[in-house]
């Protein structure tokens, strides 16, 4: 199972590549890893079906966490492959065919088909609650993607949003029930959970479960679009044909009704759970059935036949009974095989006739009597005619719901709902006729539909799913021996251990002269009724007002709460710098401080405001009670910046005076890096600070800002009184030497025993610099700098004008020459740097300097395992390094110094970070587990080397791509910005005076 996710995925990654050596026929390829995948899954009919009931793969993961990659094979997670993997690589072929040559952005969406296959697969076979979340997550993420696929239409973009916040709301609620429900259970193992779902629901915490379930079968309400949900999924109809072929009808809408048969064995007896799964599966039922009959759009009936059906299934699977588990999967694969079917054969209408409208289509059958056969296959059984799939499993859905309304403890609920099926099930034959009829008829008083020749190729894979369907319906007999299983764990999970649990009946044909027989009937003759006085049946819905619509809810809803944050922002938005902290710091004070006077609990004991072992921090104090002033009175940014520096600057000498040598070290890089980077962004800004707030108001930031610093001190003071268990840090030392392998406790904390806090931390710093640069260089990340060579000689030319004849003009005349001079320099700004901004002695300091700090830099990397220092402190370092060849050489020499982009670095250390912590798992290990190595090299003699190592490899290597970033950002940029201005301005200009190139911070 870990195998075929893996190929999905990866396949998915290559995808765009095969899409540009092959065009669209690169779909073939995709579509042999789902039929791949399809063959093993046949071979999996033996062990699935031994009698041991499962197949489990169990990678550990997090183990002091109990996270784990669990994966487990049942009959109900193999029957939920067959639609999943098969319909999965019809779909794909299909594609091949579907689209044209000329579409763009093909790559992607095979791309992103591909790995919702993959997603829905590891969905249906996750064994642990939290990770069947993430793949349910990554189906919702990937679904927005691909009905969106046509970016350029506001329908599609408005459907794709509408569709993933309905959904990831009902993803939100659910997680909150998976939490509640494993933290109940003390595991987050499915079928764990499963076997002692009875006690966890009949226990003191019953009322609890059964809030945990009802949060849970939100997310599945939302998913399969039940009602008030139902709105999105004919939105959704804005994709590609494919995508509703696949997402909404075989694979993703099915997510619910999966998670509703997972947990109705354990959980259909709760309370909530049959007034949740009959009563909104019936209302969706009915709904949907209702809106078929009024579309004009072909795939809008679809799309509304399938929530009514939706509503069918989740009722049927969540009954709760043998029988019904039995007729639940056999209708869940039938609905597969014809839902699939007529979107597929929708898809080729539209492609070959250019409309959906069932007002124009005319004579389509008499153009193509084999599509006209395969839609007439796949809409039979949809209604339920004899002898096909759909049959089958309304019989048995029909029957279940018989004895369903003759149970007692059912009451009169069991009789309404067995009417509201019957009802439903008219629609259902309605809407069936209707379509064929808008498709293919010949209508009266209409021009014929021009309709080009079906290929064979294009038509083959509908027809396979009717040619399925037929077979399903004539010999249903493996279909129920695979449902027999699933149908069984209802019968031996009766409350009373002591009574034999009903059993399952069959799947078959023909079962006699039974009720259900005659409600067919009875469906039949209605649902034709309704079909020929369609007329009448139109006029009847045009009574009902417009206004009873959920989009239209819906709409009305996001538009209140819009109007609502527009309203709450002009009151909170201001654009006052002061308003903000003044809200934000007298938050975080408050709180803590009400926090604290509330506790009561007196300060400790052992307060002393000087450490007696280290005078010096009274110096290191002084000077950043002195800093921290200056840069409240500096009425200079650059002043008030340099003098925020001093404050970092003693905190790095306060960390030193302690002990810390690695602290001390990084807050002096980081304090440097800072520096820089304000003075780099202060250029555009003027150099006064001409706003100061005064009188009363300097009065209140006076008071919020020492109430602020005091309750932090007093807040500090109590968090370390506070504590009465052992630390665990105290353990770091040992961890650090035997697990970790380094003496450097704080750099193997980093890169080994918190490495995930490590990772998440690198990650935030990419997502930091790609953010900075996207406000930079606003059309991109600007990743691409122009290298010196291609600057010709002479754009050194924008001199003031000064007297030859004078000593500075005689000095602007040694510098033409040196920046002219014709043999390569190491530091190229020759070519490309004003003389007046050129410094002879800073070039040669940098020279000198540059490389040996780029092997200092190297150094840290790999000595900080046991000595101070790190990936971090390294890459700093590097930074620093590339810093000062930016600012003796300028933008050029930073592009001569860096031929890898900023981009490529950030990409290249999270790939280093992230395969360090997965390889790991492919030699039997965790994720980022480290390994001690230990060998031999002449002249090195005995190397200890730590696995971790590669881990800081990739934070060195983002670091470096950060700084490098805000160079470009913040210092090659705005260069450009005051070489295309002819100079840099003195004063600041106000926004309408500069170009608009400089406005927007990019080119215009």
């Amino acid at each position: 199972m870990i195998t075929v996710l893996a190929v999905h995925f990866s396949v998915a990654v290559l995808a765009p590549w095969f899409f540009r050596k092959w065009g669209r026929n690169a779909f073939y390829a995709l579509a042999a890893v789902p039929a791949a995948s399809f063959v093993w899954l046949l071979f999996q009919y033996g062990p699935v079906y031994s009698g041991q009931g499962a197949v489990s793969e169990v990678v550990p993961w997090i183990p002091g966490l109990h996270l784990e990659f669990a994966f487990r094979m049942d009959p109900l997670a193999w029957v939920m492959s067959l639609l999943v993997l098969g319909v999965g690589a019809l779909v794909l072929l299909y594609c091949a065919r579907y689209f044209k040559r000329k579409d763009q952005d093909l790559g992607a969406f095979g791309a992103q088909l591909l790995a919702f296959a993959g997603a829905m697969f590891g969905l249906v076979v996750a064994d642990d609650l939290l990770l069947l979340f993430i793949f349910w997550e990554l189906t919702t993420i990937l679904s927005y993607l691909l009905i969106g696929f046509a970016r350029t239409r506001l329908a599609a973009r408005r459907s794709a949003l509408q569709a993933l916040m309905v959904t990831t709301a009902g993803g939100l609620a659910m997680l909150v029930g998976i939490i509640m429900l494993g933290q109940m259970a003390g595991t987050y193992r499915l079928s764990a959970i499963l076997e002692q779902a009875h006690v966890l629901a009949e226990g003191p915490s019953g009322a609890m479960v059964s809030a945990a379930v009802v949060l849970i079968l939100v997310g599945a309400i939302t998913k399969s679009a039940l009602v008030p949900f139902h709105f999105w999924l004919p939105g959704a109809m804005a994709a590609p044909t494919p995508v509703s072929a696949y997402l909404h009808a075989a694979a993703m809408v099915k997510a619910g009704i999966y998670l509703v048969a997972r947990l109705a064995p354990g959980f259909a007896e709760t309370a909530y759970w049959q007034p949740v799964v009959l009563g909104l599966g019936l209302a969706t039922m009915l709904v949907g059935g209702y809106r078929a009959l009024r579309q004009t759009d072909i795939k809008l009936i679809l799309a509304y036949g399938t929530v009514s059906q939706l509503g069918f299934l989740t009722m049927v699977v969540g009954l709760g009974t043998p029988d019904a588990a039995l007729a639940g999967l056999a209708m869940l694969l039938a609905h597969g095989l014809f839902k699939a079917t007529l979107f597929l054969v929708v898809g080729i209408i539209d492609h070959q006739s250019g409309t959906r409208d069932v007002r124009k289509l005319s004579g389509v059958f008499r153009s193509s009597r084999a599509l006209g056969i395969v839609a007439g296959i796949g809409a039979a059984s949809m209604a339920g005619v004899p002898f096909l799939a759909g049959f089958v499993a309304k019989e048995s859905v029909l029957e279940a719901f018989v004895h369903h309304a003759g149970d007692p403890d059912a009451g009169p609920w069991g009789m309404v709902v067995l009417v509201g099926l019957v009802l439903g099930s008219v629609l259902t034959f309605a809407y069936s006729a209707r379509f064929m009829w808008g498709a293919f008829a010949v209508k009266p008083g209409v021009e014929p539909t021009q309709f080009k020749a079906v290929r064979p190729s294009f038509i083959a894979a509908p027809a396979v799913l009717s040619i399925l369907t037929i077979a399903y319906g004539l010999w249903p007999a493996p279909v129920d021996a695979w449902i027999q299983p699933y149908a069984a764990l209802f019968a031996s999970t009766a409350p009373d251990a002591g009574t034999p649990g009903e059993q399952a009946g069959h799947l078959a044909l023909w079962h006699g002269l039974t009720p259900a027989l005659g409600l067919s009937a009875l469906t039949f003759v209605f649902g034709a009724a309704m079909y020929f006085g369609r007329n009448a049946v139109a006029r009847a819905q045009a009574l009902v007002p417009d206004w009873v619509d959920a989009d239209r809810a819906y709409q009305l809803t996001i538009g209140a709460l819009d109007d609502i944050a527009v309203w709450i922002t002009g009151r909170t938005q201001r654009g006052s710098l002061y308003y903000y902290l003044a809200v934000i710091l007298t938050v975080a004070f408050v709180l803590p401080l009400s926090a604290i006077l509330f506790a009561g609990k007196p300060l400790p004991d052992n307060i002393y405001l000087v450490d007696p072992g280290s005078p010096l921090q009274i110096v290191a104090g002084i000077g950043i009670v002195i800093g921290a002033l200056a840069a409240v009175k500096a009425n200079k940014r650059f002043l008030a910046v340099l003098m925020v520096s001093v404050t970092g600057y003693g905190i790095a000498l306060m960390f030193a005076l302690q002990g810390a040598p690695d602290l001390a070290l990084t807050q002096m890089l980081v304090e440097t890096i800072i520096l820089v980077a304000f003075v780099l962004g202060m250029r555009r800004l003027p150099p006064e600070l001409r706003d100061r707030t005064g009188g009363k108001y300097r009065v209140v930031r006076v008071i919020i800002g020492a109430a602020f610093g005091a309750t932090m001190v007093f807040a500090a003071i109590y968090a370390m009184g506070a504590r009465v268990a052992q630390p665990i840090s105290l353990q770091f030392p040992q961890l650090a030497y035997e697990g970790g392998g380094g003496l450097n406790i704080v750099n193997v904390t980093l890169v080994d025993i918190r490495a995930w806090d490590t990772f998440g931390e690198i990650t935030v710093l990419a997502l930091a610099a790609t953010g900075v640069a996207s406000l930079i260089f606003v059309r991109g990340r600007g990743d691409r700098l122009r290298a010196s060579a291609s600057v010709a000689e002479g754009t050194v030319g924008r001199f003031h004008d000064v007297d030859p004849g004078s000593r500075d003009g005689a000095a602007l005349a040694i510098s033409r020459k040196f920046a002219t001079a014709t043999r390569d320099a190491w530091l190229v700004a020759g070519r490309t740097l004003a003389p007046e901004r050129r410094s002879i002695i800073f070039e040669v300091v940098t020279r000198l300097v540059f490389h040996s700090l780029v092997i200092f830099s190297l150094y840290l990397l790999f000595a900080g395992h046991n000595l101070p220092g790190g990936g971090f402190a390294g890459g700093l370092t590097a930074g620093l390094a590339l810093t000062i060849r930016y600012l003796a050489g300028g933008r050029f020499e930073l592009s001569e110094a860096t031929p890898v982009s900023a981009g490529g670095l950030l990409g290249i250390g999270l790939a280093t970070a992230a395969g360090s912590g997965v390889a790991p798992l492919f030699l039997g290990g965790q994720v980022f587990q480290s390994a001690i190595i230990q060998f031999w090299l002449p002249v090195f003699g005995d190397i200890k080397f730590v696995t971790s190592t590669i881990f800081d490899i990739g934070v060195y290597i983002v670091v470096v791509g950060l700084v490098l970033d805000v160079l470009r950002s913040l210092g090659a940029e705005v260069d450009e910005h005051i070489e295309e201005r002819g100079s840099e301005p003195a004063e600041y200009e106000e926004p309408e005076d500069m170009p608009a190139e400089t406005i927007s911070g990019g080119k215009a």
